[in-house]
């Protein structure tokens, strides 16, 4: 599952007047967003093999003949080609995250992608909007979270489904707190 949910600390909110403070604080609410992932490693060497058996079905006709070695370079330039775009791609997409910590007076996203820094947005969750645009965003079911003076996106890689769930539980968190 894409949302990993860590910490589900909700109560009740504070009485009026209390001082609440989320420095030093567990959060109530935390998550990590991570992008499915398709291809598992038994996935990943099946294909390989796969790749790599229906590459070398016309070469069976050139055994013996000299023209075999100038076609095998590019058979294996090729397959590795493929084995390097396919871990590349996973290795990147395992880098991709955004976490999400929900304090009482405080609400903050850290989006982690490969070769970039860390990117952070925080806001007060009294001010914050949630706000889910079935139709007429970049995609269907378009999360965005705005407070702060901006607006920044949530879980870009989940699915519309994936979207829909996490929008309706955070909407529930943000109105506990």
């Amino acid at each position: 599952m894409p949302v990993i949910w860590l910490e589900d600390n909700l109560k009740a909110p504070a009485p009026a007047g209390a001082f609440c403070h989320a420095d030093g604080a567990p959060p109530a609410l935390r998550l990590h967003l991570v992008p499915h992932r398709s291809l598992t490693p038994e996935g990943f060497v099946l294909f390989i093999s796969g790749t790599a058996a229906l590459f070398a079905l016309p070469l069976i006709g050139l055994l013996g003949k000299p023209v075999l070695w100038g076609i095998l370079p590019f058979f294996g330039l090729t397959l590795s080609g493929l084995w390097y775009a396919l871990s590349r791609n996973a290795r990147d997409r395992a880098r991709t995250r955004e976490e999400l910590c929900l304090w009482s007076d405080r609400v903050k996203i850290v989006r982690h992608d490969p070769a970039r820094p860390p990117r952070a947005w925080e806001a007060n969750p009294y001010w914050v909007r949630l706000r889910l645009h079935p139709r007429g965003g970049p995609v269907e079911n378009y999360l965005t979270l705005k407070g702060g003076g901006r607006e920044v996106e949530l879980g870009a890689f989940l699915s519309p489904q994936e979207r829909l769930a996490l929008h309706d539980r955070l909407d529930s968190a943000l109105a506990r707190l």
